[in-house]
C-alpha cells in the first residue's frame, strides 16, 4: 500500500545516494530495490537489534526453565541427621498377660446371651424376660464391685423372688456363696482392670416334682480375677472361679405370688490362686498353693476351659 503523506515521502529520499537521485529522472526503483537500499544502509542497526532481541530470548527461556524447575518438585530431601528419637514408654503388662484369659472379654462383654424362642409352654417374652433376670443377677454377683467388696447381700437379694432371698441371705457368710457370687477378702484390692469372662448360657422349659412348670437356664462361665499382689514379680497376681449354676424360673400361673422371679436349683464350682483360709468362710483372695498338698495332677492352665469338668481335685 502506498501512501501520500509528504514527510514519509521525505524521508525516503534523504535515505537515497546521491547517483539513485540522478537516476531517479530516469527510472524510478520499484518497493523491491527501496528496501535492499534501506536495508543495507541500516544493516549495522538491524544486527545490533537482532543480537539484542536474541539475548532476550535467551534470558526469558533461561528464566522459563529456572521458573519450570522452582515449580517441578524435587526429589525428597533426607532429614539431616539428629539426636535419636526416644521410644515411648512401654506400657506394664496387666494382670492377665501370659495367662489363657488375656484375649478374654472383658467383664460385662463376656456374658452374651442366647436368642430367645418359644419354650415348652413359655412365650419368647417370658423366655427374653427370664434371660436377662439371670444376666442381671451374674452381673450383680461376679462383677459388681460394690457388691464384691461390701458387707451386704442386698444388692444380690433383689434379683431374687421374695420367698427365695432367706436362703442366699443364709449362704452369704459361708463358703456356699462363692460357688454362685464373688465376696473379696477385706485385704484383697481388685486390680483397675475388669475380669476376664468365658463362657455360655443355655436354657430349656422343664417341671419340678409338683409338676410347676420351670424355665431352667444354666450358666457356665470361668471368671478370672486380676489382684495388686506386691509380693509377685508383676505386681498382680490372678484367681480363677468356675461355676455352673442353674436357675430356675416357674410359669407365673403356677406358684403364688411370692414365689415368682429367679430361684437357684443347683450350683457348683471351683477355683484356682485362692487362699485356702478365707475361701472357707466365703471370702476371695490370692494364695498360693500350700506346700504340704501333694501336687495338682493337670495343668493348671486346663482349668480355664469352660468345658472342664466342674469336679477337680481341690487343692485347699
Amino acid at each position: 500500500m502506498t501512501t501520500d503523506d509528504p514527510a514519509t515521502d521525505r524521508t525516503d529520499r534523504e535515505d537515497f545516494p546521491d547517483w539513485l537521485r540522478q537516476l531517479e529522472r530516469d527510472i524510478r526503483p520499484g518497493p523491491a530495490v527501496r528496501l535492499r537500499i534501506w536495508c543495507r544502509r541500516r544493516s549495522r542497526r538491524l544486527m545490533g537489534a537482532v543480537g539484542v532481541l536474541l539475548v532476550l530470548a535467551l534470558v526469558a527461556g533461561a528464566a522459563a526453565y529456572g521458573s519450570g524447575h522452582l515449580r517441578r518438585p524435587g526429589p525428597a530431601a533426607h532429614p539431616a541427621a539428629g539426636p535419636a528419637a526416644t521410644a515411648s514408654p512401654t506400657a506394664a503388662p496387666g494382670p492377665f498377660a501370659g495367662t489363657p484369659a488375656a484375649g478374654w472379654p472383658a467383664g460385662a462383654a463376656g456374658i452374651v446371651l442366647p436368642a430367645a424362642h418359644r419354650t415348652g409352654d413359655f412365650s419368647t417374652a417370658q423366655v427374653s424376660a427370664g434371660l436377662a433376670q439371670v444376666r442381671a443377677a451374674l452381673l450383680t454377683a461376679r462383677l459388681d464391685r460394690a457388691f464384691m467388696a461390701g458387707r451386704s447381700p442386698d444388692p444380690l437379694l433383689r434379683h431374687f423372688a421374695p420367698a427365695a432371698r432367706a436362703s442366699v441371705r443364709k449362704e452369704y457368710a459361708t463358703e456356699t456363696i462363692a460357688t454362685y457370687a464373688t465376696r473379696l477378702a477385706p485385704d484383697a484390692r481388685l486390680a483397675p482392670d475388669p475380669p476376664r469372662v468365658s463362657g455360655r448360657i443355655t436354657y430349656q422349659a422343664t417341671r419340678d416334682n409338683d409338676g410347676a412348670r420351670k424355665l431352667a437356664v444354666t450358666t457356665n462361665f470361668v471368671w478370672v480375677y486380676g489382684f495388686r499382689d506386691p509380693g509377685a514379680r508383676s505386681g498382680y497376681s490372678v484367681v480363677l472361679l468356675h461355676d455352673t449354676v442353674v436357675w430356675h424360673l416357674p410359669y407365673p400361673d403356677d406358684v403364688a405370688a411370692a414365689s415368682r422371679g429367679l430361684w437357684l436349683h443347683r450350683t457348683s464350682s471351683y477355683g484356682w490362686g485362692l487362699d485356702c483360709g478365707t475361701i472357707h468362710q466365703g471370702l476371695v483372695r490370692p494364695g498360693g498353693l500350700d506346700p504340704a498338698a501333694a501336687p495338682f495332677p493337670e495343668d493348671p492352665e486346663a482349668l480355664y476351659d469352660p468345658d472342664h469338668p466342674i469336679a477337680v481335685p481341690t487343692h485347699c
